[in-house]
C-alpha cells in the first residue's frame, strides 16, 4: 500500500496557526501547572476529593466481583 502524498506546509499557514505573543510577556501557565498550585494550597479538600475516589473505586470492584460471583456460580 502506498500512502498519499502529503501537502508541504509553508510558513505563512504555521505561522498564523501560532498565537502572537508579546517578546517580554511570560507564557502563560499550563493547566497542569494551575492544578498543581491549586492541589497545594487546598490540600484537605483535594485529600478528600481523592480518598472519596479511592472509595468509590474500592467500591465498584468489590460489587463487581460479588455480582460476578453471584450470577456465575
Amino acid at each position: 500500500m502506498t500512502q498519499p502524498p502529503s501537502i508541504p506546509t509553508t510558513s505563512e499557514e504555521t505561522a498564523s496557526e501560532i498565537p502572537p505573543t508579546s517578546a517580554g510577556a511570560p507564557p502563560a501557565p499550563s493547566y497542569v501547572k494551575l492544578a498543581m498550585r491549586n492541589m497545594v494550597r487546598k490540600r484537605a479538600t483535594s485529600l478528600f476529593h481523592f480518598a472519596l475516589t479511592a472509595a468509590g473505586l474500592l467500591g465498584v470492584l468489590v460489587a463487581l466481583a460479588f455480582v460476578d460471583r453471584y450470577f456465575n456460580s
